[in-house]
């Protein structure tokens, strides 16, 4: 379906369980205030991902900003920086994006810019009334407007990878199919601004046709691809804040692998990333 998001069936993961696959800490009683494992304060709550105005980021303590939260555990989990990328301004944001740094340090001509970096993100879309998390790769503009030259695709942008990576019987054929089809994870593919695609379980599309949506997109318009697990208000509202930041991370590692197929380097938790030459 184009132009808007079907709404989300639970064939696989729900929320809670998501949060499970963190962390097994019990949840009678007061729950911590610490994520298990990683050692970050946690004061997020629900209410602060507003359907309405978007990701309240502003006049917030340190351990309430989901910013300093998920960089920090995404830190702790992987050993390495993460460069925290936003859309928006003032209190409070719609889009937040957490790249690994070394991916970017290790692109020969983009190492300048984030747009050519594989994300984990988070959103709160207002106009779909969805929460959103999951991994994020942009292709930006084939055709730049002449104000936007810095957001037009290069050689060395993860973008490649993502459509190099999208053959029968490959890897990334394997994870897509394990998130969509098994663990209700969906796909959004094609334009941002216009004749964008999301694609759940029942009409999950396989990889030559998802590759087609994505090299079709408009070249003077901004394309790219993300892989979310969805949420509605009711479910965040029926959740700690705790809860919701475990499975914003048990999300991003779920799509860790995909991410791994898109990026120069890979990430592994508590160890050292590898660097793979700029054309591979």
């Amino acid at each position: 379906m184009a132009g808007e998001t079907p709404a989300p069936r639970r064939v696989g993961l729900r929320w809670s369980q998501m949060a499970q696959k963190i962390s097994s800490v019990s949840r009678h009683g007061n729950p911590p205030v610490v994520l298990p494992g990683l050692g970050v304060a946690v004061g997020f709550r629900p209410e602060y991902l507003d359907f309405e105005r978007g990701i309240h980021v502003g006049n917030l303590e340190e351990n309430q900003r989901i910013t300093r939260i998920l960089k920090l555990a995404l830190e702790g989990r992987y050993g390495q920086p993460f460069v925290t990328e936003r859309w928006g301004r003032g209190v409070y944001w719609q889009w937040i994006g957490y790249l690994p740094r070394a991916n970017r340090t290790a692109k020969p001509v983009s190492s300048d810019v984030s747009f050519g970096c594989s994300k984990f993100f988070l959103t709160v879309d207002t106009g779909e009334g969805l929460f959103k998390c999951g991994l994020q790769v942009e292709r930006g503009y084939v055709t730049a407007p002449p104000e936007s030259r810095y957001c037009q695709l290069r050689a060395d942008w993860d973008w490649h990878r993502l459509i190099q990576a999208l053959k029968p019987g490959s890897a990334m054929e394997r994870e897509l199919e394990r998130l969509v089809l098994h663990e209700g994870f969906m796909l959004h593919a094609g334009g941002w601004e216009e004749q964008a695609v999301y694609f759940a379980r029942a009409g999950y599309p396989g990889v030559r046709k998802l590759r087609k949506v994505l090299e079709s997109a408009p070249k003077s318009g901004w394309a790219g691809f993300q892989i979310f697990y969805p949420m509605r208000e009711s479910e965040v509202r029926g959740s700690t804040g705790l809860d919701l930041v475990e499975s914003m991370l048990a999300v991003f590692r779920e799509v860790t692998p995909a991410m791994n197929l898109c990026m120069q380097i890979e990430l592994a938790e508590q160890s050292a990333t590898s660097v793979r030459p700029p054309g591979l």
